[in-house]
């Protein structure tokens, strides 16, 4: 199971970057479990402190094992990333085509994708905050991490455009970007620096992020009305 209790398996990791190809089913889910459990120990101690010798002993594995499937610590953590990225626009994906979403309306749309992009960040927060750490290193990293969020973004804006009215398309995508820019700023910041006003697991971080990417796209959809 992954950080946020759902199951990934062979077909999802096997094209990952990073990871030694294998037809033997006992390889492939030990594969599988270490990338697992590298997601969950990620939530408590930085990628310095994540030893191969403690994720081996977890998954119940040789460092041996470890070496047999990754070529080394670095691709490693390039394949967990791939994971994280896959599943992320995968949530994204399903919300947009969600059938209760087509019927909704702005306020319901907007809350819908703070969601599904609070929970991505949620159960990848290891993930994110080992890339922002290594930025300076390997800023390839975060460099992925930027390109999901414009990816994010580029799925769910015909989902939010379609409710803010006819015209003014360019301006009303920018208000999209933004609103997207001030939602990702916010959780990077929660994932980095577990602020104590409102932290990323709770409730109120979801509502608060849905009424300011609400209100600002509602705003940008009034300026179509007429002046009276």
């Amino acid at each position: 199971m992954t950080a946020d209790g759902q199951p990934t398996d062979w077909l999802t990791v096997r094209d990952l970057p990073g990871i030694l190809p294998t037809r033997q089913r006992r390889s492939q889910e030990t594969s599988v479990a270490l990338l697992e459990a590298a997601a969950l120990m990620l939530r408590e101690r930085s990628l310095d402190e994540l030893s191969i010798e403690d994720l081996c002993t977890r998954v119940g594995v040789t460092i041996g094992a470890f070496y047999g499937r990754f070529e080394s610590k670095d691709a490693f953590f390039n394949a967990l990333m791939s994971l994280a990225v896959t599943r992320a626009l995968a949530a994204v994906r399903a919300a947009v085509a969600d059938e209760d979403n087509l019927g909704s309306g702005l306020e319901a749309a907007c809350r819908r994708v703070v969601e599904v992009a609070v929970e991505v960040v949620r159960r990848n927060d290891g993930v994110v905050r080992a890339a922002s750490q290594f930025e300076s290193i390997y800023p390839d990293r975060w460099g992925t991490i930027r390109t999901t969020g414009g990816a994010m973004v580029d799925l769910a804006t015909p989902l939010l455009l379609a409710r803010m009215g006819r015209g003014r398309i360019e301006a009303k995508k920018r208000s999209i970007g933004f609103a997207f820019q001030m939602m990702f700023g916010t959780l990077v910041n929660a994932v980095l620096h577990k602020p104590k006003l409102v932290s990323l697991q709770e409730p109120e971080m979801i509502d608060r992020l849905a009424l300011a990417m609400f209100l600002q796209l509602q705003h940008e959809a009034r300026a179509d009305r007429p002046a009276k």
